[in-house]
C-alpha cells in the first residue's frame, strides 16, 4: 500500500502502534514526522527505520502535544512544506474508578487524549485543506464498550470518537477525510505502564490470558494488525470515500468487557 511521497506526521510515535506505524509508512515511501515524549524510544525507533533501508531519514520532533501542538507543526511544514496525513495516535491511561480516580489524574488523561489532539488537529487542518490530506485518529474499544477501573481513559476514548465523526462532518466537502481506528487489547507496553506490572510476570500473563478470552478470535491483537487498519483509511486508493468511520479491530461485537484485576 503505497504512500510514496507523502508527508505523514505521527504522534505518539516512539512506542506501540505508533512505533510500527511509523516503521511501515516509512517502508511505504512515505516522509515522516515523528513525535514523542521519550528521546532513547524514539530514537530507537528512527533507527528501526534506517536499518529497514529507508533512505530518506526521519523528522523526530521531541514533543508533548499539551504544550507543544504549535513547534510540532511549524518544524513538520519547515521541513516537508506540507502535511499529508495527520495520525493522532499519542495518548495514556491510569487505573481508576469513580471513587479513586484522581481529579490530577483525569485532567492529565484528557489533556492529552483530547484537549492536545484537538489542537493538534486544529493546527493541522489548513495544510490538510491545501494538500486534500486526510487525519487517522487512534482510539480504542474502551470509547465504546464499559471497561472496569479505566473510567477517565474510557471517558477520553469516547471523546475522540465523537470529535472524530464531528471533525468528519467539517472537513468533508473540502476533500478532507477524517477517520478513526478503535483497537481492541493489542500487545504493546500500554497495559504494563497503565497497570504497572512488569511484563514478564505470572500476574501479567494471567491479565493478557484475560483479555484474550474477551476477544471473539480468543487472542489480543498485534500491532501490525492496527497499523493494517490506519493505513487502510489512511489511503486514498482504499479509503476514497469514506469518512467519519469508527473502524474497531476485532471487538466489535463484545457488548462489555469484564477483567478482574490481579
Amino acid at each position: 500500500m503505497s504512500f510514496e511521497g507523502k508527508i505523514v506526521l505521527i504522534t505518539g510515535a516512539s512506542s506501540g502502534i505508533g512505533a510500527a506505524a511509523a516503521v511501515y509508512f516509512a517502508q511505504q515511501g512515505a516522509l515522516l514526522a515523528l513525535v514523542g515524549r521519550n528521546a532513547e524510544r524514539a530514537e530507537s525507533v528512527a533507527a528501526k527505520i534506517r536499518d529497514s533501508g529507508v533512505e530518506v531519514e526521519p523528522l523526530v520532533i521531541l514533543a508533548d502535544i499539551t504544550v507543544d501542538s504549535e513547534r510540532i507543526i511549524s518544524e513538520t511544514i519547515e521541513k516537508y512544506g506540507r502535511l499529508d496525513v495527520l495520525i493522532n495516535n499519542a495518548a495514556f491511561g491510569v487505573p481508576g474508578s469513580i471513587e479513586t480516580t484522581r481529579i490530577e489524574d483525569y485532567d492529565a488523561i484528557f489533556s492529552t487524549n483530547v484537549r492536545g489532539t484537538f489542537l493538534l488537529t486544529q493546527l493541522a487542518v489548513p495544510h490538510l485543506l491545501a494538500s486534500k490530506g486526510n487525519i487517522v485518529n487512534v482510539s480504542s474499544v474502551c470509547g465504546m464498550r464499559t471497561f472496569p477501573i479505566l473510567l477517565a481513559y474510557c471517558m477520553s476514548k469516547a471523546a475522540l470518537d465523537q470529535f472524530t465523526q464531528c471533525v468528519a462532518v467539517d472537513l468533508a466537502d473540502r476533500g478532507v477525510r477524517v477517520n478513526c481506528v478503535s483497537p481492541g487489547v493489542v500487545d504493546t507496553n500500554f497495559h504494563e505502564i497503565t497497570l504497572g506490572f512488569n511484563k514478564d510476570s505470572v500476574e501479567y500473563a494471567a491479565i493478557m490470558d484475560q483479555y484474550a478470552n474477551i476477544h471473539p478470535m480468543k487472542r489480543i491483537g498485534q500491532t501490525d494488525e492496527c497499523v493494517n487498519a490506519i493505513a487502510f483509511l489512511a489511503n486514498e486508493n482504499t479509503a476514497a470515500f469514506i469518512t467519519g468511520t469508527l473502524l474497531t479491530v476485532e471487538l466489535s461485537i463484545v457488548e462489555r468487557m469484564f477483567i478482574s484485576l490481579i
